[in-house]
């Protein structure tokens, strides 16, 4: 229900911590989602007819057509880093500013993208279930892994989260390698302690490779069968991107013929949502190779000081806007 007809109306699509809700009550009339779950498309259009400002987030999607529902619509601001499943030209078209949060998700992705390394290459998932059923009986020469140091990780875009999490990697000991469209200066790279080679040096060379891109056409399904095969028997695949940036159904072929050691995912083609042809589930295939991989429900941002913070400064974008 509206709380004051003289604020201008704001659609919070997600629940938002209760100091989110407060601060936005100061100068909106914020339409709150107090359900974990999202509204259904319809929902959405139905509450949004009359909305001036909308806070959306990770699984909202954002499209030409959903804009011709919201006439009086005048900006997004957005409680994420990545904004592929946004239309900015439709936007734009219409007039409505879009705001995004951009350096907030940087260390928590990092830190995630290393510790998902270690949970896949140490073979930690295993040694949880082996104990869980009773399987342990002390020590045994079973479920060695892969250590970090001395080992090559590959990093396929060295924006922040790729020269974050890069300094983890050199602090660990290991080969750091990274390709990118622009690369960096030779004084940076020596700083951080990283190496430039290009896109099929990176595949040939990378004992753990870390796509850490945007998903645009040219980075869509970068990661297929024809890259996946270029990769040295046995590596390992780290995706907290964009779950389209790899082909899903390949790295599970790659995975059951051991070409691919294994595969750890905090994100999924099935949550692009701005993919006509985007698969509705997980490949089972992948959900099957348990011993294989190691996935998490998009916790790249998943800290709670940093939600909390990511959900005010969206609300300060908007204040700042009205």
């Amino acid at each position: 229900m509206s709380r004051t007809s003289g604020y201008p109306k704001v659609v919070i699509t997600n629940k938002v911590h209760p100091d989110t809700e407060a601060y936005l009550q100061t100068f909106c009339d914020p339409i709150l989602n107090s359900d974990p779950e999202p509204l259904s498309r319809e929902d959405l259009l139905s509450t949004c007819a009359d909305a001036e400002g909308m806070m959306v987030f990770m699984n909202d999607h954002v499209d030409a057509s959903f804009l011709e529902h919201c006439p009086h619509l005048r900006i997004i601001s957005a409680a994420l880093k990545g904004y592929d499943n946004f239309d900015l030209e439709a936007m734009s078209a219409r007039n409505i500013q879009f705001k995004h949060i951009d350096d907030l998700l940087t260390v928590p992705t990092a830190e995630l993208v290393l510790g998902l390394m270690i949970t896949l290459a140490r073979n930690v998932l295993a040694g949880d279930s082996q104990i869980r059923e009773n399987a342990f009986n002390g020590w045994r020469p079973v479920l060695y892994g892969i250590g970090l140091e001395g080992e090559t990780a590959c990093i396929l875009g060295m924006g922040k989260v790729g020269r974050t999490l890069a300094t983890r990697l050199v602090a660990c000991g290991m080969r750091v390698r990274y390709t990118d469209q622009t690369r960096l200066p030779k004084d940076r790279e020596a700083h951080l302690g990283v190496e430039y080679c290009d896109f099929e040096e990176a595949l040939e060379t990378a004992t753990f490779l870390i796509p850490l891109l945007p998903l645009v056409p040219a980075t869509t399904h970068m990661i297929d069968k024809k890259a996946l095969e270029k990769m040295p028997t046995g590596s390992f695949l780290i995706n907290c991107c964009r779950g389209s940036v790899v082909k899903e159904s390949d790295v599970a072929d790659a995975l059951e013929s051991g070409q691919l050691g294994g595969y750890a995912a905090d994100v999924f083609e099935m949550e692009d949502w701005a993919l006509e042809s985007r698969p509705r589930v997980i490949d089972p295939n992948l959900l099957r190779l348990k011993d294989r991989t190691v996935f998490t429900p998009h916790l790249g941002s998943a800290v709670k000081r940093v939600r909390r913070e990511i959900s005010l400064q969206a609300a300060r974008n908007l204040e700042l806007f009205f």
